[in-house]
């Protein structure tokens, strides 16, 4: 048997009155997800633990299989796994965001994606300039990018136990209140403002830089050991490539694969599709939902679930009728990202396993969205355990 887990980024969210009491997945049109529902094994799932952050980390980490309560170290150390930046004990490392603040107001916390070759070009000014044997910045893709502390500066400031917010959750919010706090925030405000000059002088469209998401390498067991399975993971986040390569998963990369709403889709589908020839499971990641959300923007929302439908799921399901694999299908989106808040919340999600018979879900569901499948009343209650689940 093999196993594809095709991730929705963000895809879950609440009724809005624009789309007549509707989410966004009821509202698209999503004739092969409603196929799968007809005839898999629908339910809820919560992927973020009580008491932690509803980021795309902590929830993937979840849907692989891993509980985040005992795993979870930061962000920041999973984009540092993804740039082969092999972190020193005791060093930090900081997901660092090019953002665009207008009027000392996060207007823009992607700077516009802002081209990776511009942010390559920008972070090799902030080592030349501003950083040290200590403060090393290390350019990623578009606006995600990363800063990585050493042990010294880390143990003297207390870095680790900074609190950062998140830049996507403060979108038109004044920047003010969400500055870093803590022993060594006034470290990173002081970097910060360095770099703030050098993006002027430099005539960059991002104004700012902002390090959050800090922690350091965490210590886990690889896929294959925790489930004697060999995986694979398909994505354009540097944050789940990081994840992956920490598990010893096959880290595939499509061309075209953007992140977001001009993804490659189907490239993802079809490099999906061969890597199952090499490994027993097949994680898919489309970022494209989750980046309409923080947008708040619900037009983009639908068109992004509708392609993920019509271009991921559709052509999965065409090569399953050709080829007749011996495969299971597990969709489902890592956290809701409703349009009202432009954020993550930590609310169950929906999911769908195929082909099963849907035993013990109760009524019949009919279409994938989050309405109809409260029809099931089948409910895994840490997210950790849909692997097992799904393996079973």
């Amino acid at each position: 048997m093999k196993y594809l887990v095709l991730i929705g980024d963000g895809m879950s969210d609440l009724p809005l009155k624009e789309l007549g009491g509707q989410t966004p997945l009821a509202a698209a049109k999503t004739p092969n997800l409603d196929y799968l529902a007809q005839n898999g094994l629908c339910g809820w799932v919560n992927n973020v633990p009580k008491g932690l952050e509803p980021g795309s980390d902590v929830a993937t980490m979840s849907i692989f299989g891993y509980d985040p309560q005992k795993y979870y170290s930061g962000r920041g150390p999973l984009e540092a796994a993804s740039l082969g930046i092999k972190l020193k004990p005791g060093e930090v490392a900081f997901r660092c965001n090019l953002v665009l603040v207008k009027q000392g107001k996060m207007k823009d916390f992607t700077a516009d994606h802002i081209a990776t070759a511009e942010a390559r070009r920008i972070f090799t000014a902030l080592n030349t300039k501003i950083g040290s044997k200590e403060v090393r910045f290390y350019p990623g893709l578009s606006y995600r990018n990363l800063l990585v502390i050493g042990k010294k500066l880390t143990a003297k400031l207390a870095l680790n136990k900074i609190k950062g917010t998140p830049p996507h959750d403060i979108t038109g919010k004044s920047i003010h209140n969400y500055l870093p706090k803590g022993q060594g925030a006034q470290f990173l405000l002081q970097l910060m403002n360095e770099a703030e000059v050098i993006l002027h002088q430099m005539g960059s469209k991002a104004t700012m830089i902002w390090p959050w998401g800090q922690g350091r390498a965490p210590q886990m067991p690889s896929f294959k050991k925790r489930f004697g399975k060999k995986a694979a993971v398909i994505t354009a986040v540097h944050l789940l490539k990081g994840l992956g390569k920490i598990l010893g998963m096959k880290v595939i990369d499509v061309p075209g694969a953007t992140g977001y709403l001009d993804t490659n889709y189907k490239g993802k589908a079809e490099y999906a599709l061969k890597a199952l020839k090499t490994n027993d499971v097949v994680f898919v990641h489309v970022e494209a939902p989750d980046e309409a959300g923080h947008e708040g923007d619900v037009k983009k929302k639908i068109r992004a679930i509708e392609d993920f439908d019509r271009l991921v799921v559709g052509t999965i399901l065409r090569a399953l009728r050709v080829t007749h694999y011996a495969l299971r299908v597990l969709v489902l989106p890592d956290h809701p990202t409703p349009i009202k808040y432009m954020t993550h919340t930590s609310e169950a999600v929906p999911f769908v396993v195929y082909p099963e018979r849907g035993k013990g879900q109760g009524a019949r569901v009919m279409r994938f969205n989050e309405k109809e499948i409260k029809k099931s009343k089948f409910n895994v209650k840490a997210g950790d355990r849909l692997m097992r689940l799904l393996f079973s």
